[in-house]
């Protein structure tokens, strides 16, 4: 089930704006980045989390997005395959 949201646009450059951030990253901001509601992004981090590809790192009223060892693995991955193409 996992495979199907990453061969879609929205979900790879959501996986690759986190590999290559050098800030915190929340929902909100991730949604703007990828042009993409707020309430989708929020569903597809979901779907992520429970693949263990991203964890949610709760800073007082915040969450930060971060990715596992197995997420940035993906994220890499993707990445190559995009400028690959």
């Amino acid at each position: 089930k996992i495979f199907n949201v990453f061969f879609r646009e929205k979900p790879a450059m959501m996986m690759i704006t986190l590999l290559n951030s050098t800030c915190d990253v929340y929902a909100s901001s991730l949604a703007k980045v990828v042009d993409c509601t707020y309430s989708h992004v929020v569903k597809i981090l979901q779907e992520m989390q429970k693949a263990g590809l991203i964890i949610f790192e709760k800073q007082g009223r915040l969450k930060i997005l971060k990715l596992t060892k197995k997420g940035e693995e993906v994220a890499k991955s993707i990445d190559l395959i995009k400028n690959t193409l």
